[in-house]
């Protein structure tokens, strides 16, 4: 795994476990030599996980819409900024330039973020590994709900373990090492999404 995309709040949230968390993720992406592919901005958790990453001699790859600049404070340190048109794009491009994807907390953002790329593995466009780094417990209602669509009968078993989730990004990056994507029937009547 030589890259991973990091989606997560543009804001530092309620409690310091947030931004800390950031921090240790940056750090250990610099240990592993591991490129964070991102958001482009220098605030909140997105300016968290970036400085820490560069502080530490790692690589930051940054990726924002112009119409964004005008809005957000693009980080002034990164190894690279790819300036798109549009969000689609700077979708399309984080998942070009990533060998998997983490959702730190954040908001509505990181969730469509999140939520699109793990759509495109359960229809194999890729087969990348996507988890969330459940910090300070950000996470568990999400996994109940994960829970809940199994319960229900609309998601998979093997499409629920398409998300995986730790409290650790050591164990998160771990499970990305080990990660074998499910084989994927396009047959709708057999394998319900």
């Amino acid at each position: 795994m030589k890259s991973v995309a990091v989606f997560c709040g543009s804001r530092d949230g309620k409690a310091p476990e947030y931004l800390e968390g950031a921090e240790i993720v940056g750090k250990e992406l610099a240990k592993r030599n591991i490129t964070l592919v991102y958001g482009a901005a220098s605030v909140g958790m997105m300016g968290a996980v970036a400085d820490a990453v560069l502080e530490n001699g790692g690589r930051a790859i940054g990726v924002m819409p112009e119409f964004l600049k005008r809005k957000e404070v693009v980080h002034p340190d990164l190894s690279e900024l790819i300036i798109v048109d549009s969000m689609h794009e700077r979708k399309a491009k984080m998942a070009d330039l990533a060998d998997g994807f983490i959702a730190l907390p954040g908001g509505p953002g990181t969730l469509e973020e999140f939520f699109e790329i793990y759509t495109w593995a359960q229809l194999g466009l890729h087969e990348k590994p996507c988890g969330f780094l459940n910090i300070h417990r950000y996470y568990d209602p999400l996994v109940q709900l994960f829970r809940h669509m199994l319960d229900q009968q609309f998601l998979d078993e093997k499409f629920r373990n398409l998300a995986m989730v730790d409290d650790t990004i050591t164990g998160l990056l771990d499970q990305f090492q080990a990660f074998q994507p499910p084989s994927v029937n396009m047959n709708l009547k057999e394998d319900q999404t």
